[in-house]
């Protein structure tokens, strides 16, 4: 699964400055299906792709296509509560000359209207072109890239990782710069979506009169971040694999508790839960699998990219116990963060293992943070130093695995780490690498002098750390049997509509060598 490396092709910059443009206009003269199998036609107002299209979890005979029918996006969707036939059509070629699988899906009104198509019987390693048809207009047209051949193990995965996209922080310039460095897929470690109220004094305020509580509110959410060009251009070119962290739900909740449980009694929340899942799920190209089970929702899962590359996607939220409060809290051996069947599913998975990478996605930091300067420690008890016994243990595993890396997004910061196998020994071995992804515009532009003066005392404290730094970005890897070369991707800003990229860092982690380094 190679992605492209240097200067764009002008082939490719065509299909980069098209892709995204909305098609309907041609639909007419493109009615790829034989009249005897046309779907329907269903009158429909105009806008119906609004959206856009978007895939994911790649599979080597295999994709997830995704689509939403939303004419009036912000507004509940603005579609008739009927189910809508919805064409799609799946090809080797950008110009559908050479169509491989063709088919129809329902859009139903339980569902938002979302389109999940399971395309399987598709070759390994190879780009596509897709497309959806409804009512008379075409979709904007989607590239997507099934993973590599089962045995395949040599060859180059490129991916992009990134979390935290803030709409009233700022626009998603560093998507732009995603799309342009051309990555096999994308990695999306949660908040995708930001709960919080609409803010007078945001640079872009969110929609609606409150946090969202009910499915057709969390609908709209979700609805106005996927208007976001710099996304949807992103969405539109290449396969996502994703999960979500706390705010596509609730800040810090954990299981079934909220963050304030004297606001939000149990059985509201567990509502919250159902509506927040299921907007998710109608946003996300995920499989049925997926389809959530009232206040649950089945998303860690495994993706395999040949020989070369595992990843292990978790759920860090629905499992956990509630949070610790204190260092002696945080180290109760009872605390779980991803609950028995899913720590012994990747236990099980790291372990019998045939790749030569293990990539974990985990929501949030693996790696200790100290905040405290000087002796004594002050853990961020949010994240995994809040589950010390459970943490401490997974390090214990990962000595025993090959090429650990893990994958982190929630800090709204570039902290990369050593995983070690013992935080509390100076001394103790590097078991992995870990590269906790800056935010896409959550926080906004930071004052990085500010940021400085209040992080770097702490690095005495956390030797582990190799790279801290608070611009908005993301992270992308080159992922080659004897290495993963890292670049720290950064914008000069995201409070226009568009930014100039830069590369803040080079970092390298060696097979068969734990840890990463600086290059």
């Amino acid at each position: 699964m190679t992605g492209a490396s240097g200067p764009v092709s002008p082939d490719r910059r065509r299909f980069l400055t098209a892709g995204a443009a909305v098609l309907g206009a041609a639909a007419s003269a493109q009615l790829w299906l034989p009249a005897t199998a046309r779907a329907t036609e269903t009158p429909l107002p105009d806008g119906v792709f609004s959206l856009g299209v978007t895939s994911g979890d790649p599979l080597p005979d295999g994709i997830v296509l995704w689509t939403r029918l939303a004419p009036d996006p912000l507004n509940g969707g603005g579609m008739p509560d009927t189910t809508v036939s919805v064409e799609w059509e799946i090809a080797e070629d950008e110009r559908f000359r050479k169509p491989v699988r063709r088919g129809v899906a329902q859009a139903r009104p339980e569902l938002g209207h979302s389109v999940h198509v399971d395309v399987r019987r598709l070759r390994p390693g190879r780009t596509y072109w897709y497309r959806f048809r409804a009512g008379g207009q075409l979709s904007p047209t989607g590239r997507t890239r099934t993973a590599p051949h089962p045995h395949s193990s040599g060859g180059r995965l490129r991916m992009a990782l990134a979390s935290c996209q803030n709409w009233q922080h700022g626009y998603f310039t560093p998507y732009a710069d995603m799309l342009a460095q051309d990555p096999d897929f994308v990695l999306f470690v949660g908040d995708y979506i930001y709960e919080s109220r609409p803010s007078a004094t945001a640079l872009r305020r969110h929609e609606g009169t409150d946090e969202p509580y009910t499915l057709v509110q969390y609908r709209n959410r979700y609805a106005q971040y996927r208007t976001d060009p710099d996304l949807a251009a992103m969405h539109a070119n290449a396969p996502w694999v994703v999960t979500f962290d706390d705010h596509e739900v609730d800040n810090d909740f954990a299981g079934e508790i909220p963050q304030d449980p004297d606001k939000q009694p149990h059985d509201a929340f567990v509502a919250r839960l159902t509506a927040a899942y299921q907007a998710f799920y109608e946003h996300m190209p995920v499989r049925a699998s997926a389809i959530p089970n009232g206040p649950h929702i089945q998303m860690y899962r495994r993706l395999e990219f040949g020989r070369l590359a595992r990843l292990s996607v978790l759920d860090t939220r629905q499992y956990r116990s509630d949070q610790a409060t204190s260092q002696e809290g945080a180290q109760d051996p009872s605390l779980t963060m991803l609950g028995a069947e899913q720590r012994e599913w990747l236990i099980d998975g790291l372990r019998h293992s045939p790749a030569r990478w293990n990539m974990i996605g985990s929501q949030i930091m693996m790696a200790e943070t100290d905040l405290k300067v000087g002796e004594g420690k002050i853990w961020y008890y949010d994240a995994w130093d809040g589950y010390q016994a459970e943490r401490n243990a997974l390090m214990g595993e990962l000595k025993h695995v090959r090429n650990p890396v893990v994958f982190t997004g929630d800090r709204h910061l570039t902290m990369i780490s050593d995983l070690k196998e013992d935080y509390a020994d100076p001394d103790s071995a590097v078991v992995g690498a870990e590269f906790v992804g800056t935010s896409i515009s959550s926080n906004g532009d930071q004052d990085q002098d500010a940021f400085h003066r209040e992080w770097d005392p702490r690095v005495p404290d956390n030797p582990h750390w190799k790279l801290l730094d608070a611009h908005r970005g993301y992270h992308l890897f080159d992922i080659r049997r004897d290495g993963i070369d890292a670049q720290v991707r950064i914008v000069d800003t995201v409070r226009q509509p568009t930014a100039t990229p830069s590369t803040l860092a080079r970092l390298r982690v060696e097979a068969g060598q734990p840890g990463v380094e600086v290059v």
